[in-house]
């Protein structure tokens, strides 16, 4: 089982995470978002980490570019494209990705379905309108069970400590993400990190 932090921001944050056991950590850079952080503020998290934790960049839909100088300053492991990038803009990305999709909204004509991406990891969010992700609403668990039974699959949307292992249960994805689920009053909280990762851990 997988377990993925995502919005993080602080390096006891970040530090609580890997220490709870944490697979990967996820670092904002989306310009809209309230937990996105600078390049050289995730380098900084990044290089204070023990070797060999695994950390994710998350974007919405930017240049190859843009998204590659902030993966080489970061010093990123993984990439995660929460926007509407394309299969073929996804297969010029040189570092393992991870696609976001939105399961239970009906994409306009024309636009990519779930199965046409060939990426390392698919995520499962909830769909929110004017929202790219953290949200904290609950996925279409369904939606994501059917999709988990074909493609590896990280499940993220509204999950917390106190429903994650329903959810593993539900979906059985490869892994579980969260982001607004350790967070109160909107910062990260080190101890319902580790009470999201044990939960997961247990469930999985």
């Amino acid at each position: 089982m997988i377990v993925k932090i995502c919005g993080l921001r602080t390096q006891p944050a970040a530090t609580a995470a890997v220490e709870a056991g944490a697979d990967l950590l996820g670092f904002n850079f989306v310009p809209s978002s309230r937990r996105c952080i600078s390049p050289e503020t995730a380098r900084d998290i990044i290089r204070a980490l023990p070797e060999g934790v695994q950390t994710v960049g998350i974007f919405v839909n930017p240049t190859l570019a843009q998204l590659h100088a902030t993966v080489e300053c970061s010093g990123l492991d993984w990439v995660q494209l929460s926007g509407t990038e394309t299969p073929e803009f996804c297969a010029e990305v040189v570092h393992p990705v991870i696609k976001t999709v939105r399961l239970s909204e009906q994409p306009p004509a024309g636009e990519a379905l779930p199965d046409d991406y060939d990426v390392d990891l698919l995520l499962a969010d909830a769909a929110v309108p004017g929202s790219w992700g953290g949200s904290g609403e609950v996925s279409d668990w369904p939606a994501a069970g059917r999709l988990a039974r074909r493609r590896r699959l990280l499940l993220a949307g509204g999950l917390r400590a106190g429903n994650v292992a329903a959810a593993i249960q539900t979906v059985r994805p490869a892994g579980v993400d969260v982001a607004s689920g350790i967070e109160t009053d909107g910062r990260e909280d080190p101890a319902k990190i580790r009470a999201f990762v044990a939960a997961a851990r247990a469930a999985g």
